[in-house]
């Protein structure tokens, strides 16, 4: 049996509001990674960034309390955390009292550390940050940075991925090119549910072929996948196709259940991205 039909994804599901840190879904990275010719020995670097709007729990006089919280699972950590068990995790604090917000931070952190890397004897923190109210209006609204492949005025006829779309100047001089699309969208692997996305994509290199680049991430809107696959599946394709010497491909999708997931990888060290979030999140 697929690890995922063990999962609260797509199943009737009842909401927990005592804290549970059982409710967390591990899901193993290394089958997909596997369908990619993805060894042991990651590719690239980068990580998750989450963004939890629903955070909530109960002070030490049961008086309620909120946050937002950014959350960073390193991309080599052994598991993805599935969406909907996210979700019913963080719901489980909701009538659970903590002493104070550092006390729910630290146990966010130590429980989504455990379930990021179950399975493994090497570990490194998930990070989180929380947000509070009286700062809220301090998180900004962003859109991606780049040249938009949405103004050419182009057909497209293929909705599933199309490695084939993309080419590059592999004999002209290389060129440094920072480009943007909001047109990505896939589905639940298991619901079929539609996530929209945007995407950029940074690289220094042959120049990448721009009609054939939007075609290709167009090219995602019927396949079944989730976010951090599609992420590394396209890095994997453009450096396959395009052959860059340098790589970086983030997504930004929409948030379902009070939680957005937005994958960076790189083939080079950097900063990780701000977790920003566009004006569609």
């Amino acid at each position: 049996m697929n690890p995922i039909d063990h999962s609260p994804l797509g199943h009737a599901t009842q909401y927990v509001d005592q804290y549970d840190a059982s409710l967390l879904f591990p899901i193993p990275r290394f089958a997909q990674r596997e369908k990619l010719g993805i060894s042991q020995r990651l590719p690239f670097l980068g990580a998750d960034l989450w963004t939890a709007f629903e955070l909530s729990w109960l002070n030490a006089r049961g008086k309620p309390q909120l946050a937002l919280a950014h959350i960073t699972v390193p991309c080599e950590s052994t598991n993805i955390i599935e969406s909907k068990s996210f979700k019913l995790y963080l719901g489980s604090f909701s009538n659970t009292r903590f002493g104070d917000a550092a006390e729910v931070q630290a146990r966010l952190r130590a429980d989504l550390t455990e379930a990021a890397w179950r399975g493994a004897t090497v570990q490194s923190s998930v990070g989180v940050k929380l947000i509070a109210p009286e700062f809220f209006d301090q998180e900004p609204i962003h859109e991606l940075d780049g040249l938009s492949l949405d103004r050419l005025d182009l057909d497209c006829d293929r909705y599933t991925p199309a490695p084939e779309f993309l080419s590059a100047a592999t004999e002209e001089a290389p060129v440094s090119e920072v480009l943007t699309s909001n047109l990505l969208k896939s589905n639940c692997p298991v619901t079929g549910q539609p996530d929209w996305g945007s995407v950029q994509i940074s690289y220094f290199g042959p120049q990448i072929d721009q009609a054939g680049l939007l075609r290709y991430i167009v090219s995602f809107r019927n396949h079944n996948g989730f976010h951090e696959d599609c992420v590394e599946r396209i890095f994997m394709d453009i450096q396959a196709r395009c052959q860059p010497h340098k790589l970086s491909v983030y997504a930004r999708y929409t948030r379902r259940g009070g939680l957005d997931i937005n994958p960076f990888r790189s083939s080079f060290p950097q900063a990780l991205p701000s977790n920003v979030r566009s004006a569609r999140q």
